[in-house]
């Protein structure tokens, strides 16, 4: 049986995601920004692409880009969407909602947007969060601000990662950041600032049931590369250890108490310096950014992109799913920009290396190991490398670039 699968990103990725669809006997249309054509998307396993020349997450785009696909459905038949980044899960949830497509709806998919929406069915299910604050009510916020400590963190509720983060130390630097938001505010939300360390989980669930997940630490946080012009760096977490067995507890309870039926997922948890405590920071209905993929799939052998393709197939057609064998391996990935426009990444020579980045302006590799002790290693040497003969940083954006 073949179906008809809408991919939705409006950037370029999931390369392998389509293609892993389009092996399964399926047509693959693709739903993208303007901006994004010429790259170098897998043509081969693409029936057809539609270009949205506005992608924003409005209700007016909204309507424009239903009228565009009722046009599109006239002559073409869809049975199933999929959202591809963070930013298109509103947009597949309001096509399934009008069409009636089945998969996730506006109601659900606004927990694996909405960072509001997250903390609230969060604290509510009795996950911890950090202390937080909606910026709708001018008395509810200062209330909160007299009842909480600082430093505070005020972040948009749909942006993805560090984007748009702006930290404050004091009652009057919080009022003056929310008043310069102006009419914006209530699309913000402001929470106590925990130090810690963070982790993430990158996880495939099926049926209701996390049926793959792999647990990794961020060496500098997504803040401090953003904010602070730092170097990405991920690694493994110990195998068995206390630390994963509380990361795949918690991943389990936020997406149960977040209705995860089927789907690829990323959540991030912080482990507080203060207590030693993990709190919930944020999920999200699709693989990790970053090139995070690549690096779970080196450290286990599962390609996120196209198991979630497979386990997308297997519902859709009534088939059954099975993950393949799981490998346990560390893996470990830096990535930088770089001052050159093709850095020359030949003095990273290590038999461990196993990936390489190819984009201009950036250095980035993989390695893989046995051991963490070797990852761990490799990465602070990596580092100093590139601190000295590559790296370059630029301001943070509002929004995400990539």
């Amino acid at each position: 049986m073949s179906l008809t699968f809408l991919c939705i990103t409006c950037y370029f990725k999931g390369g392998d995601f389509m293609r892993a669809c389009k092996e399964a006997g399926n047509t693959v249309y693709l739903l993208t920004a303007k901006r994004t054509e010429g790259k170098a998307w897998p043509y081969e396993s693409i029936d057809e692409i539609f270009y949205l020349e506005d992608d924003s997450n409005t209700l007016s785009n909204f309507e424009n880009m239903i009228k565009g696909m009722a046009y599109v459905m006239r002559t073409r038949k869809i049975d199933r969407v999929v959202a591809l980044d963070d930013f298109d899960v509103e947009k597949a949830a309001t096509i399934r909602e009008h069409f009636r497509i089945p998969g996730m709806g506006q109601t659900t998919a606004r927990y694996f947007r909405d960072k509001l929406a997250m903390r609230v069915q969060a604290r509510d299910a009795g996950i911890k969060v950090p202390v937080f604050s909606a910026l709708f009510n001018d008395v509810e916020i200062t209330d909160y601000l007299r009842a909480s400590t600082p430093p505070w963190v005020i972040k948009p509720r749909a942006e993805a990662s560090a984007a748009g983060i702006k930290k404050v130390y004091s009652f009057d630097e919080a009022w003056q950041t929310i008043h310069g938001l102006g009419e914006e505010r209530h699309l913000f939300l402001i929470e106590q600032f925990k130090p810690g360390a963070v982790y993430h989980v990158d996880a495939l669930t099926l049926g209701g049931k996390v049926i793959f997940h792999r647990s990794s630490e961020y060496l500098n946080t997504p803040f401090e590369v953003a904010h602070g012009g730092g170097i990405f760096r991920s690694v493994t977490v110990e195998f068995n250890s206390k630390d994963a067995k509380a990361l795949k507890k918690m991943n389990e309870q936020v997406l149960k108490a977040f209705n995860m039926n089927y789907s690829a997922s990323h959540t991030e948890v912080i482990k507080c310096h203060e207590d030693g405590e993990f709190y919930f920071l944020e999920t999200a209905s699709r693989v990790g950014g970053a090139h995070l993929a690549e690096m779970v799939e080196m450290s286990s052998g599962i390609n996120l992109w196209k198991e979630w393709a497979k386990v997308e197939n297997a519902l859709a057609k009534g088939e059954s799913y099975s993950l393949p064998d799981v490998r346990d391996d560390y893996s470990g990935i830096i990535i930088s920009l770089a001052r050159q426009q093709w850095p020359d990444s030949a003095p990273f020579n290590d038999p461990e290396i196993v990936w390489r980045m190819n984009e201009e302006y950036h250095v980035g590799l993989i390695v893989q190991s046995t051991t963490r002790a070797r990852v761990l290693e490799l990465m602070e040497k990596y580092a100093q490398m590139i601190r000295h003969d590559y790296h370059a940083s630029a301001p943070a954006q509002d929004k995400p670039t990539h």
